[in-house]
Protein backbone atom coordinates (compact mmCIF):
# COMPACT_ATOMS: atom_id res chain seq x y z
CA UNK A 1 0.00 0.00 0.00
CA UNK A 2 1.38 3.57 -0.64
CA UNK A 3 -0.21 6.97 0.44
CA UNK A 4 -0.31 9.60 -2.17
CA UNK A 5 -1.22 12.71 -1.27
CA UNK A 6 -3.80 14.41 -3.79
CA UNK A 7 -4.13 18.27 -3.80
CA UNK A 8 -8.02 19.10 -4.33
CA UNK A 9 -7.24 22.76 -4.89
CA UNK A 10 -7.21 23.74 -8.20
CA UNK A 11 -10.77 21.61 -8.72
CA UNK A 12 -12.39 23.14 -6.21
CA UNK A 13 -10.65 26.48 -7.48
CA UNK A 14 -12.28 25.85 -11.28
CA UNK A 15 -15.82 24.84 -9.68
CA UNK A 16 -15.96 28.14 -7.45
CA UNK A 17 -14.81 30.45 -10.18
CA UNK A 18 -17.65 29.32 -12.53
CA UNK A 19 -20.28 28.74 -9.86
CA UNK A 20 -19.30 30.68 -7.35
CA UNK A 21 -19.60 27.81 -4.82
CA UNK A 22 -17.21 25.24 -3.72
CA UNK A 23 -16.58 22.79 -0.50
CA UNK A 24 -14.04 20.19 0.66
CA UNK A 25 -15.11 17.34 2.86
CA UNK A 26 -13.21 14.12 4.04
CA UNK A 27 -13.66 10.97 2.70
CA UNK A 28 -16.06 9.69 5.54
CA UNK A 29 -17.82 12.77 5.04
CA UNK A 30 -16.51 14.80 7.99
CA UNK A 31 -14.69 18.13 8.14
CA UNK A 32 -11.29 18.27 6.16
CA UNK A 33 -8.77 18.70 8.60
CA UNK A 34 -6.56 21.48 9.24
CA UNK A 35 -8.53 23.54 7.01
CA UNK A 36 -7.31 27.04 6.32
CA UNK A 37 -9.42 30.16 5.67
CA UNK A 38 -10.88 30.29 2.43
CA UNK A 39 -8.99 32.27 -0.37
CA UNK A 40 -10.92 34.32 -2.28
CA UNK A 41 -10.08 33.87 -5.88
CA UNK A 42 -10.90 35.92 -9.21
CA UNK A 43 -14.31 34.46 -11.10
CA UNK A 44 -13.56 33.63 -14.33
CA UNK A 45 -16.67 33.57 -16.52
CA UNK A 46 -19.92 36.33 -15.84
CA UNK A 47 -22.70 37.11 -17.28
CA UNK A 48 -24.63 40.52 -17.88
CA UNK A 49 -28.17 40.97 -19.56
CA UNK A 50 -29.58 44.33 -20.28
CA UNK A 51 -33.68 44.45 -21.30
CA UNK A 52 -34.76 45.69 -24.28
CA UNK A 53 -34.68 50.08 -23.25
CA UNK A 54 -37.58 51.50 -24.42
CA UNK A 55 -40.57 50.89 -27.08
CA UNK A 56 -40.10 54.88 -28.00
CA UNK A 57 -39.00 55.95 -30.92
CA UNK A 58 -37.23 58.49 -30.19
CA UNK A 59 -35.58 56.68 -27.57
CA UNK A 60 -31.65 57.69 -27.30
CA UNK A 61 -29.62 54.79 -25.54
CA UNK A 62 -25.81 54.83 -24.28
CA UNK A 63 -24.37 51.61 -23.06
CA UNK A 64 -20.50 51.91 -21.21
CA UNK A 65 -19.09 48.58 -20.67
CA UNK A 66 -16.24 48.21 -17.82
CA UNK A 67 -14.11 45.98 -15.92
CA UNK A 68 -11.80 47.14 -12.95
CA UNK A 69 -8.00 46.40 -13.47
CA UNK A 70 -6.32 44.92 -11.31
CA UNK A 71 -8.38 41.49 -10.17
CA UNK A 72 -7.75 38.72 -12.86
CA UNK A 73 -4.82 37.00 -10.91
CA UNK A 74 -3.08 34.93 -13.58
CA UNK A 75 -5.50 35.30 -16.60
CA UNK A 76 -4.02 36.81 -19.23
CA UNK A 77 -6.80 36.68 -22.08
CA UNK A 78 -10.53 36.95 -22.02
CA UNK A 79 -13.52 38.67 -23.72
CA UNK A 80 -16.20 40.60 -22.65
CA UNK A 81 -19.58 40.86 -25.28
CA UNK A 82 -22.97 41.76 -25.33
CA UNK A 83 -25.03 41.15 -28.35
CA UNK A 84 -28.42 41.12 -29.39
CA UNK A 85 -31.12 38.84 -27.90
CA UNK A 86 -32.57 36.25 -30.50
CA UNK A 87 -35.95 38.47 -30.30
CA UNK A 88 -38.09 40.33 -28.30
CA UNK A 89 -41.32 38.26 -28.11
CA UNK A 90 -44.09 40.50 -27.38
CA UNK A 91 -47.76 39.73 -27.14
CA UNK A 92 -50.29 41.84 -29.08
CA UNK A 93 -52.42 42.25 -25.98
CA UNK A 94 -49.74 43.38 -24.21
CA UNK A 95 -48.46 45.83 -26.04
CA UNK A 96 -47.68 49.49 -25.36
CA UNK A 97 -51.22 51.64 -25.75
CA UNK A 98 -50.25 54.63 -24.39
CA UNK A 99 -46.78 55.71 -25.98
CA UNK A 100 -47.76 57.86 -28.75
CA UNK A 101 -44.98 60.08 -28.35
CA UNK A 102 -44.04 62.75 -31.49
CA UNK A 103 -40.44 63.98 -31.77
CA UNK A 104 -39.39 67.68 -31.40
CA UNK A 105 -40.19 68.25 -34.92
CA UNK A 106 -43.94 66.97 -33.91
CA UNK A 107 -43.63 63.83 -36.54
CA UNK A 108 -45.20 60.89 -35.44
CA UNK A 109 -43.81 58.03 -33.76
CA UNK A 110 -41.58 55.69 -35.94
CA UNK A 111 -40.93 58.55 -38.34
CA UNK A 112 -37.44 59.82 -36.20
CA UNK A 113 -35.42 56.41 -36.26
CA UNK A 114 -36.37 55.32 -39.77
CA UNK A 115 -32.92 55.55 -40.65
CA UNK A 116 -31.65 53.88 -37.27
CA UNK A 117 -29.51 51.16 -37.90
CA UNK A 118 -30.38 47.85 -36.31
CA UNK A 119 -27.23 45.65 -34.93
CA UNK A 120 -26.59 42.33 -37.49
CA UNK A 121 -27.55 39.44 -35.49
CA UNK A 122 -24.44 37.70 -33.69
CA UNK A 123 -22.53 41.04 -33.76
CA UNK A 124 -21.30 42.22 -30.69
CA UNK A 125 -23.24 45.72 -29.56
CA UNK A 126 -20.21 46.43 -27.01
CA UNK A 127 -16.94 44.50 -27.05
CA UNK A 128 -14.41 44.95 -24.09
CA UNK A 129 -10.76 44.91 -24.98
CA UNK A 130 -8.73 45.29 -21.65
CA UNK A 131 -9.67 45.72 -17.63
CA UNK A 132 -9.37 49.50 -16.65
CA UNK A 133 -10.44 50.87 -20.26
CA UNK A 134 -14.14 51.55 -20.67
CA UNK A 135 -15.94 51.11 -23.60
CA UNK A 136 -19.11 52.44 -25.22
CA UNK A 137 -21.39 52.29 -27.61
CA UNK A 138 -25.16 53.71 -29.04
CA UNK A 139 -28.71 52.91 -30.01
CA UNK A 140 -31.40 54.91 -31.14
CA UNK A 141 -35.40 54.09 -31.59
CA UNK A 142 -37.42 51.86 -30.38
CA UNK A 143 -36.15 48.51 -31.80
CA UNK A 144 -32.96 48.46 -29.89
CA UNK A 145 -33.05 44.70 -28.69
CA UNK A 146 -32.03 43.37 -25.34
CA UNK A 147 -28.82 42.09 -25.06
CA UNK A 148 -27.27 39.04 -23.37
CA UNK A 149 -23.30 38.58 -23.26
CA UNK A 150 -20.04 36.94 -21.56
CA UNK A 151 -17.19 37.99 -20.14
CA UNK A 152 -13.98 35.46 -19.18
CA UNK A 153 -10.81 35.21 -17.81
CA UNK A 154 -9.29 38.85 -17.10
CA UNK A 155 -12.52 40.46 -17.97
CA UNK A 156 -14.99 38.40 -16.01
CA UNK A 157 -14.15 40.05 -12.24
CA UNK A 158 -16.00 42.99 -12.02
CA UNK A 159 -17.36 43.15 -15.00
CA UNK A 160 -20.62 46.34 -15.18
CA UNK A 161 -22.71 47.46 -17.67
CA UNK A 162 -24.57 50.69 -17.46
CA UNK A 163 -27.67 51.53 -19.82
CA UNK A 164 -28.66 54.77 -20.26
CA UNK A 165 -31.83 55.78 -22.30
CA UNK A 166 -33.10 59.24 -23.05
CA UNK A 167 -36.69 59.82 -24.00
CA UNK A 168 -37.71 63.47 -24.36
CA UNK A 169 -41.54 62.90 -25.31
CA UNK A 170 -44.62 60.49 -24.55
CA UNK A 171 -45.90 58.52 -21.92
CA UNK A 172 -41.96 56.41 -21.60
CA UNK A 173 -40.77 60.34 -21.28
CA UNK A 174 -37.78 60.16 -18.60
CA UNK A 175 -34.46 59.37 -18.33
CA UNK A 176 -34.53 55.03 -17.63
CA UNK A 177 -30.79 53.75 -16.43
CA UNK A 178 -29.65 50.68 -14.83
CA UNK A 179 -26.84 47.82 -14.24
CA UNK A 180 -27.64 45.06 -16.39
CA UNK A 181 -27.84 42.32 -14.33
CA UNK A 182 -26.96 38.73 -14.00
CA UNK A 183 -29.51 36.06 -14.45
CA UNK A 184 -31.10 34.32 -11.41
CA UNK A 185 -34.03 32.49 -10.72
CA UNK A 186 -35.90 34.83 -8.01
CA UNK A 187 -36.04 38.69 -8.05
CA UNK A 188 -38.69 40.95 -5.72
CA UNK A 189 -40.14 44.23 -6.94
CA UNK A 190 -41.68 46.63 -4.70
CA UNK A 191 -42.69 49.70 -6.17
CA UNK A 192 -44.68 48.38 -8.90
CA UNK A 193 -48.15 49.38 -10.05
CA UNK A 194 -50.92 48.41 -12.05
CA UNK A 195 -52.79 51.51 -11.54
CA UNK A 196 -54.34 53.05 -14.81
CA UNK A 197 -51.97 55.84 -15.05
CA UNK A 198 -49.01 53.21 -15.25
CA UNK A 199 -48.08 51.22 -17.12
CA UNK A 200 -45.16 48.71 -15.66
CA UNK A 201 -43.95 45.93 -18.15
CA UNK A 202 -41.49 43.27 -16.73
CA UNK A 203 -38.84 42.06 -18.62
CA UNK A 204 -37.25 38.67 -18.97
CA UNK A 205 -34.24 37.65 -20.97
CA UNK A 206 -32.75 34.60 -21.51
CA UNK A 207 -29.30 34.21 -22.03
CA UNK A 208 -28.95 30.56 -22.45
CA UNK A 209 -28.88 28.07 -24.89
CA UNK A 210 -32.35 26.43 -23.62
CA UNK A 211 -36.24 27.68 -22.55
CA UNK A 212 -37.06 29.11 -19.07
CA UNK A 213 -40.06 29.32 -17.56
CA UNK A 214 -41.08 31.94 -15.14
CA UNK A 215 -43.94 32.67 -12.83
CA UNK A 216 -44.76 36.26 -11.47
CA UNK A 217 -46.75 36.60 -8.49
CA UNK A 218 -48.63 39.77 -7.68
CA UNK A 219 -49.20 40.97 -4.19
CA UNK A 220 -51.16 43.90 -3.39
CA UNK A 221 -52.44 45.48 0.24
CA UNK A 222 -54.27 42.74 0.67
CA UNK A 223 -52.49 39.86 -0.34
CA UNK A 224 -51.57 38.16 -3.39
CA UNK A 225 -53.54 39.11 -6.69
CA UNK A 226 -55.73 37.14 -8.87
CA UNK A 227 -53.82 35.85 -11.39
CA UNK A 228 -54.62 34.99 -15.07
CA UNK A 229 -52.10 33.02 -15.49
CA UNK A 230 -52.82 29.53 -15.78
CA UNK A 231 -48.92 28.15 -16.82
CA UNK A 232 -45.27 29.69 -16.43
CA UNK A 233 -44.52 32.48 -19.13
CA UNK A 234 -42.59 30.43 -21.85
CA UNK A 235 -38.99 32.35 -22.18
CA UNK A 236 -37.55 30.71 -25.29
CA UNK A 237 -33.27 30.33 -25.85
CA UNK A 238 -32.01 33.82 -25.78
CA UNK A 239 -34.85 35.47 -26.04
CA UNK A 240 -36.43 38.63 -24.23
CA UNK A 241 -40.18 38.43 -23.48
CA UNK A 242 -41.87 41.83 -21.86
CA UNK A 243 -45.20 41.38 -19.92
CA UNK A 244 -47.50 44.29 -18.70
CA UNK A 245 -47.91 43.59 -15.16
CA UNK A 246 -52.05 44.65 -15.51
CA UNK A 247 -52.97 41.87 -17.86
CA UNK A 248 -52.13 39.61 -15.15
CA UNK A 249 -54.12 39.69 -12.97
CA UNK A 250 -58.22 40.50 -13.29
CA UNK A 251 -58.38 42.67 -9.53
CA UNK A 252 -58.93 46.17 -9.43
CA UNK A 253 -56.05 48.29 -10.27
CA UNK A 254 -53.53 48.94 -7.14
CA UNK A 255 -51.45 51.37 -6.57
CA UNK A 256 -48.64 49.81 -4.91
CA UNK A 257 -47.63 45.95 -6.19
CA UNK A 258 -44.94 43.71 -5.49
CA UNK A 259 -43.83 41.48 -8.24
CA UNK A 260 -42.20 37.92 -7.27
CA UNK A 261 -40.29 36.54 -10.57
CA UNK A 262 -39.55 33.09 -10.28
CA UNK A 263 -38.08 30.24 -12.19
CA UNK A 264 -39.23 26.83 -12.55
CA UNK A 265 -36.87 25.60 -15.12
CA UNK A 266 -33.73 28.07 -16.67
CA UNK A 267 -32.40 31.40 -15.52
CA UNK A 268 -33.59 34.68 -16.44
CA UNK A 269 -32.78 38.49 -15.87
CA UNK A 270 -35.35 40.51 -15.27
CA UNK A 271 -35.91 44.59 -14.51
CA UNK A 272 -39.12 46.66 -14.17
CA UNK A 273 -39.90 49.75 -16.67
CA UNK A 274 -42.07 51.61 -14.82
CA UNK A 275 -44.07 54.31 -16.88
CA UNK A 276 -46.21 57.05 -15.22
CA UNK A 277 -48.51 59.07 -16.79
CA UNK A 278 -47.39 62.33 -15.16
CA UNK A 279 -43.99 61.44 -13.45
CA UNK A 280 -42.36 59.73 -16.51
CA UNK A 281 -40.59 56.61 -16.12
CA UNK A 282 -37.08 55.07 -15.22
CA UNK A 283 -36.45 51.46 -14.31
CA UNK A 284 -36.98 49.67 -11.01
CA UNK A 285 -34.38 47.00 -10.15
CA UNK A 286 -34.73 44.03 -8.26
CA UNK A 287 -33.93 44.66 -4.34
CA UNK A 288 -31.47 43.18 -1.96
CA UNK A 289 -33.14 39.50 -0.56
CA UNK A 290 -35.24 39.38 1.64
CA UNK A 291 -33.46 40.67 5.21
CA UNK A 292 -34.25 41.85 8.95
CA UNK A 293 -32.78 45.40 7.75
CA UNK A 294 -32.79 47.58 4.74
CA UNK A 295 -30.72 50.37 3.51
CA UNK A 296 -31.55 52.30 0.35
CA UNK A 297 -29.04 55.06 -0.49
CA UNK A 298 -28.89 58.01 -2.60
CA UNK A 299 -32.46 60.10 -1.86
CA UNK A 300 -31.39 63.53 -3.89
CA UNK A 301 -31.66 66.81 -1.45
CA UNK A 302 -34.17 68.14 -3.81
CA UNK A 303 -36.75 65.10 -3.88
CA UNK A 304 -40.30 66.67 -4.16
CA UNK A 305 -41.59 63.11 -3.15
CA UNK A 306 -40.59 59.87 -1.57
CA UNK A 307 -42.64 56.97 -1.14
CA UNK A 308 -41.62 53.84 0.54
CA UNK A 309 -43.01 50.77 -0.65
CA UNK A 310 -42.55 47.13 1.36
CA UNK A 311 -43.17 43.59 1.59
CA UNK A 312 -42.79 40.83 4.06
CA UNK A 313 -42.48 37.27 2.32
CA UNK A 314 -42.34 35.46 5.22
CA UNK A 315 -45.31 34.38 7.57
CA UNK A 316 -44.75 36.67 10.17
CA UNK A 317 -45.62 40.14 10.29
CA UNK A 318 -42.76 43.51 10.06
CA UNK A 319 -42.63 45.81 12.25
CA UNK A 320 -40.22 48.77 11.18
CA UNK A 321 -38.52 51.61 12.68
CA UNK A 322 -38.07 54.07 9.71
CA UNK A 323 -34.82 56.34 9.93
CA UNK A 324 -33.24 58.75 7.37
CA UNK A 325 -29.28 58.78 7.66
CA UNK A 326 -28.20 62.42 6.30
CA UNK A 327 -24.96 64.25 6.80
CA UNK A 328 -25.57 64.61 10.61
CA UNK A 329 -26.62 61.05 11.82
CA UNK A 330 -30.10 59.35 11.82
CA UNK A 331 -33.63 61.27 12.54
CA UNK A 332 -37.22 59.82 11.90
CA UNK A 333 -39.59 61.24 10.04
CA UNK A 334 -41.78 63.13 12.05
CA UNK A 335 -45.11 61.19 11.79
CA UNK A 336 -43.36 57.91 10.11
CA UNK A 337 -41.65 56.62 12.80
CA UNK A 338 -42.43 53.00 12.29
CA UNK A 339 -44.59 50.87 9.38
CA UNK A 340 -46.34 47.60 10.15
CA UNK A 341 -46.13 45.16 7.31
CA UNK A 342 -48.54 42.26 7.36
CA UNK A 343 -47.41 38.76 5.88
CA UNK A 344 -47.57 38.69 1.97
CA UNK A 345 -49.66 41.88 2.12
CA UNK A 346 -47.74 45.10 0.30
CA UNK A 347 -47.02 47.99 2.80
CA UNK A 348 -46.55 51.71 1.38
CA UNK A 349 -46.05 55.12 3.12
CA UNK A 350 -46.11 58.45 1.84
CA UNK A 351 -42.93 60.41 3.11
CA UNK A 352 -43.04 63.45 1.11
CA UNK A 353 -39.82 65.49 1.24
CA UNK A 354 -38.33 63.86 3.88
CA UNK A 355 -35.01 64.92 2.82
CA UNK A 356 -35.79 68.65 3.42
CA UNK A 357 -33.08 69.84 1.65
CA UNK A 358 -30.55 67.25 2.47
CA UNK A 359 -29.22 64.29 0.57
CA UNK A 360 -30.07 60.81 2.55
CA UNK A 361 -30.56 57.39 2.38
CA UNK A 362 -33.68 55.35 3.80
CA UNK A 363 -32.73 52.55 6.58
CA UNK A 364 -35.04 50.17 7.94
CA UNK A 365 -34.78 48.14 11.09
CA UNK A 366 -37.01 46.12 13.64
CA UNK A 367 -38.99 48.16 15.86
CA UNK A 368 -37.90 46.16 18.86
CA UNK A 369 -34.37 44.20 19.20
CA UNK A 370 -34.61 40.39 18.58
CA UNK A 371 -37.38 40.59 16.21
CA UNK A 372 -35.98 40.44 12.90
CA UNK A 373 -38.54 39.81 9.80
CA UNK A 374 -36.80 39.99 6.71
CA UNK A 375 -38.25 42.01 4.13
CA UNK A 376 -37.52 43.77 0.91
CA UNK A 377 -37.99 47.23 0.09
CA UNK A 378 -37.75 50.13 -2.49
CA UNK A 379 -38.44 54.27 -2.70
CA UNK A 380 -40.46 56.04 -5.51
CA UNK A 381 -38.87 59.34 -5.54
CA UNK A 382 -39.73 62.16 -7.58
CA UNK A 383 -37.81 65.60 -8.39
CA UNK A 384 -39.85 68.34 -9.71
CA UNK A 385 -43.79 69.40 -9.62
CA UNK A 386 -46.59 69.59 -11.99
CA UNK A 387 -45.67 68.82 -15.44
CA UNK A 388 -41.69 68.54 -14.99
CA UNK A 389 -41.82 66.19 -12.72
CA UNK A 390 -39.68 62.91 -12.85
CA UNK A 391 -39.29 59.85 -11.22
CA UNK A 392 -36.86 57.61 -10.30
CA UNK A 393 -36.73 54.54 -8.15
CA UNK A 394 -34.15 53.49 -5.45
CA UNK A 395 -34.51 49.74 -4.09
CA UNK A 396 -32.99 48.00 -0.79
CA UNK A 397 -29.17 46.76 -1.80
CA UNK A 398 -26.89 45.37 -0.60
CA UNK A 399 -23.67 46.57 0.80
CA UNK A 400 -20.43 47.83 -1.45
CA UNK A 401 -18.37 44.73 -0.15
CA UNK A 402 -14.88 44.27 -1.52
CA UNK A 403 -15.76 46.21 -4.52
CA UNK A 404 -18.98 47.58 -6.99
CA UNK A 405 -18.81 49.62 -9.82
CA UNK A 406 -21.11 52.01 -11.38
CA UNK A 407 -19.91 52.90 -15.04
CA UNK A 408 -21.43 55.95 -17.44
CA UNK A 409 -20.56 58.71 -15.31
CA UNK A 410 -20.35 62.23 -17.05
CA UNK A 411 -18.05 64.92 -16.68
CA UNK A 412 -21.44 67.10 -14.74
CA UNK A 413 -24.56 65.44 -13.43
CA UNK A 414 -23.23 62.12 -11.37
CA UNK A 415 -23.38 62.31 -7.16
CA UNK A 416 -22.25 59.10 -5.60
CA UNK A 417 -23.91 58.94 -2.09
CA UNK A 418 -22.41 56.71 0.49
CA UNK A 419 -24.03 55.38 3.57
CA UNK A 420 -22.62 53.50 6.54
CA UNK A 421 -25.44 52.13 8.99
CA UNK A 422 -22.96 50.76 11.46
CA UNK A 423 -19.53 51.74 12.42
CA UNK A 424 -17.62 54.58 10.41
CA UNK A 425 -15.78 53.84 7.21
CA UNK A 426 -13.89 54.80 4.92
CA UNK A 427 -13.89 53.59 1.22
CA UNK A 428 -11.76 54.57 -2.14
CA UNK A 429 -13.06 55.85 -5.09
CA UNK A 430 -11.59 55.47 -8.79
CA UNK A 431 -12.28 57.47 -11.78
CA UNK A 432 -11.35 55.26 -15.03
CA UNK A 433 -9.90 56.77 -17.50
CA UNK A 434 -12.53 58.32 -20.33
CA UNK A 435 -14.04 55.85 -23.10
CA UNK A 436 -12.15 58.47 -25.62
CA UNK A 437 -9.68 59.23 -23.19
CA UNK A 438 -8.25 60.62 -20.14
CA UNK A 439 -6.48 60.23 -16.77
CA UNK A 440 -7.66 57.58 -14.00
CA UNK A 441 -7.74 59.41 -10.51
CA UNK A 442 -8.08 58.15 -6.85
CA UNK A 443 -9.74 59.91 -3.92
CA UNK A 444 -10.56 58.53 0.26
CA UNK A 445 -13.64 59.19 1.57
CA UNK A 446 -14.51 58.90 4.99
CA UNK A 447 -17.99 57.89 6.04
CA UNK A 448 -19.20 58.51 9.64
CA UNK A 449 -21.52 55.92 11.34
CA UNK A 450 -24.89 56.61 11.06
CA UNK A 451 -24.14 59.12 8.32
CA UNK A 452 -25.25 60.02 3.94
CA UNK A 453 -21.99 61.39 2.40
CA UNK A 454 -23.14 62.84 -0.45
CA UNK A 455 -20.59 64.06 -3.03
CA UNK A 456 -19.42 65.15 -6.64
CA UNK A 457 -17.73 62.27 -7.49
CA UNK A 458 -13.60 62.31 -8.93
CA UNK A 459 -13.95 63.15 -12.73
CA UNK A 460 -10.49 61.85 -14.36
CA UNK A 461 -8.11 64.44 -15.70
CA UNK A 462 -8.63 65.50 -19.33
CA UNK A 463 -12.20 63.54 -19.75
CA UNK A 464 -13.24 62.51 -23.25
CA UNK A 465 -16.59 60.69 -23.39
CA UNK A 466 -17.70 58.92 -20.20
CA UNK A 467 -15.88 56.88 -17.73
CA UNK A 468 -16.61 54.44 -14.36
CA UNK A 469 -16.54 54.83 -11.21
CA UNK A 470 -15.53 52.19 -8.77
CA UNK A 471 -16.08 51.94 -4.87
CA UNK A 472 -13.56 49.84 -2.21
CA UNK A 473 -14.31 49.72 1.16
CA UNK A 474 -11.17 49.93 2.75
CA UNK A 475 -11.59 50.15 6.59
CA UNK A 476 -14.19 50.25 8.94
CA UNK A 477 -18.57 48.77 8.80
CA UNK A 478 -20.36 47.93 5.37
CA UNK A 479 -21.17 50.80 3.32
CA UNK A 480 -24.05 50.92 0.91
CA UNK A 481 -24.00 53.23 -2.15
CA UNK A 482 -25.59 54.48 -4.92
CA UNK A 483 -25.00 56.62 -8.01
CA UNK A 484 -27.24 59.77 -8.97
CA UNK A 485 -26.88 60.47 -12.95
CA UNK A 486 -28.92 63.72 -13.64
CA UNK A 487 -28.90 64.96 -17.14
CA UNK A 488 -31.64 67.49 -17.10
CA UNK A 489 -34.06 68.32 -20.78
CA UNK A 490 -36.39 71.40 -21.04
CA UNK A 491 -36.45 72.58 -17.61
CA UNK A 492 -37.28 68.81 -16.44
CA UNK A 493 -35.38 67.43 -13.65
CA UNK A 494 -34.49 63.95 -15.59
CA UNK A 495 -32.53 61.39 -13.37
CA UNK A 496 -31.67 58.27 -12.39
CA UNK A 497 -29.73 56.30 -9.91
CA UNK A 498 -28.62 53.16 -9.52
CA UNK A 499 -27.18 51.12 -6.78
CA UNK A 500 -23.72 49.57 -6.33
CA UNK A 501 -23.59 46.07 -4.52
CA UNK A 502 -20.49 44.02 -4.53
CA UNK A 503 -19.50 42.77 -7.35
CA UNK A 504 -18.93 39.22 -6.87
CA UNK A 505 -15.76 39.94 -8.41
CA UNK A 506 -14.29 36.92 -6.31
CA UNK A 507 -15.03 33.60 -4.50
CA UNK A 508 -14.21 31.88 -1.69
CA UNK A 509 -12.22 29.16 -2.06
CA UNK A 510 -10.77 26.62 0.43
CA UNK A 511 -6.90 26.22 0.88
CA UNK A 512 -6.71 22.52 1.75
CA UNK A 513 -4.73 19.56 0.78
CA UNK A 514 -6.34 15.96 1.46
CA UNK A 515 -4.60 13.06 1.84
CA UNK A 516 -6.46 9.73 -0.15
CA UNK A 517 -5.13 6.36 0.56
CA UNK A 518 -5.25 4.35 -2.48
CA UNK A 519 -4.01 0.66 -2.91
CA UNK A 520 -1.61 0.12 -5.46
CA UNK A 521 -1.45 -2.84 -7.12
Amino acid sequence: MKRTTISLLATAAALAAVTGVAALTAPDGGAATDAKAPARLPVERSSLLCPAPSSSEVAETGYTSFTPAGTAGDAKDGTAELKPSTAVLADPDTAPKKDDATTKDGAKKGDAAKGAKKPAPGKPVLALKEPGKPVAAKAEGGDAPALVGTATGRLAPGWTTQQTTTVTAGGSRGLLGLSCTGPDTDFWFPGASTAEDRQDYVHLTNPDDTAAVADIELYGKDGALKTTLTEGIPVPAGSSVPVLLSTLTAAEPAADVTVHVTTRTGRVGAAVRAADDKAGSDWLTASADPSGIAVLPGIPADATSVRLVAFAPGDDDADLKVQLAGTGGRITPAGHETLHVKSGMTASVDLLDVTKGEAGSLILSPSQSGRATPVVAALRVVRGKGDKQEVAYIPATAPVGARATAADNRAKGSTLSLTAPGATAQVKVTASVGTQGGTQVVKTYTVKAGTTLAVTPPVPAGLKGSYALTVETESGGPVHASRTLALPQDGISMFTVQTLPDDRGTVAVPDAEQDLSVLDD
